[in-house]
């Protein structure tokens, strides 16, 4: 079985810097942390008018001279702008851990609560203004109007600007990239992203974790498939997986192939995976993106770093899912030493 390199890590250059105290007292920004960032709240509108709320990280010294910028997508299900997770009993973090260590490498990041989720629209009572809500096509372009948001700010360089995706978040990342036109992002970072399409990653994922439930799962995949929404009477089990309003979502994940985005996309691209990782297995699932990448003619790497797991953390054996922690060193320092190279930082 092909197996990816493994990515040698390379030395920051930029450590955080502190705002002297007259600067502090005088800055309308808040937040300050020991590494020497700054946040500011901000709130934009999709392009259906939903509300999205998020967060800008960036350097302290942005006050003098202005950084790149990443847009941070989340995962699946009910994940905020920081990558937690209500259904997981633990604090993940690993969204608001990627902007921390970015900052501290020069580079801002725009991470936000996707619509239904924290502090952003939440989702409509009606069940047809659910699926609307809830389309796939919702979600990519919120991506778009977050990296528009981005641009806003007059501390990024509009040149130097990309996308971050964690797991599900880089097939948005993916589908995204190419409906910008105007101040087109420079690079892309799919992290813990799976290479296969939707329908296929969750098919393996319910034989894995609950192969009871895995042979219904081809008729509720193909109903959604063929007319957009999940058939009635499902046992309870699938319900609870497949709600009504996830058809119009799923129909549009299920025909987006990740692979065939990457080869055709002109960005460069970093792949982070972690080896341990128990929902996007390597080499399996991710396979087709180090493929997809290794054909094109456009700039890219690949890490696959042994003992990290799906939310990019060090597991101490077999039984660690690796929740809660640090980020693992080898993805931080991967992750600054390339974007800084790509963006310029």
């Amino acid at each position: 079985m092909k197996r990816a390199p493994m990515i040698a890590r390379r030395a920051l250059l930029a450590t955080g810097l502190a705002l002297p105290a007259a600067a502090a007292a005088q800055s309308p920004w808040k937040g300050y942390y020991a590494q020497g960032t700054r946040q500011r709240a901000v709130r934009f509108a999709a392009d259906d008018g939903t509300m999205l709320a998020g967060t800008l990280l960036l350097p302290a010294w942005t006050e003098l001279q202005r950084v790149p910028g990443l847009v941070l997508v989340a995962g699946s299900g009910p994940t905020d702008r920081n990558g937690n997770n209500p259904l997981v009993p633990a604090r993940i973090d690993t969204l608001r851990l990627i902007a921390e260590r970015l900052a501290q490498a020069g580079i801002g990041t725009l991470r936000y609560d996707k619509r239904g989720i924290g502090a952003s629209t939440q989702m409509p009572a009606a069940p047809a203004d659910q699926e609307r809500f809830c389309a796939w096509d919702r979600f990519v372009g919120d991506v778009h109007a977050a990296h528009a948001e981005l641009l806003k700010h007059d501390e990024i360089k509009r040149y130097a600007t990309g996308l971050l995706g964690h797991s599900e978040g880089g097939l948005l990342v993916l589908a995204a990239a190419p409906t910008i036109s105007a101040n087109k992002p420079h690079c892309i970072v799919l992290a813990a992203t799976p290479g296969r399409p939707y329908g296929e990653i969750l098919r393996r994922q319910l034989q894995r974790g609950a192969p009871n439930l895995a042979a219904g799962v081809d008729r509720v995949l193909g109903a959604i498939r063929t007319n957009g929404r999940p058939p009635t009477g499902l046992p309870a089990e699938l319900q609870t997986l497949f709600p009504a309003y996830i058809g119009p979502f799923l129909q549009g994940a299920m025909a987006f192939d990740p692979a065939t985005a990457l080869a055709a996309s002109p960005l460069g691209c970093l792949l982070v995976h972690g080896g341990a990782d128990q929902q996007i297995v390597p080499m399996d699932d991710i396979q087709p993106l180090i493929d997809a990448l290794g054909a094109r003619s456009a700039g890219g790497e690949a890490l696959v770093a042994a003992g990290v797991s799906h939310n990019l953390k060090s597991v101490t054996g077999p039984g660690d899912p690796g929740f809660s922690g640090p980020l693992a060193p080898v993805v931080g320092d991967k992750l600054a030493a390339w974007v800084g190279t790509a963006l310029g930082a």
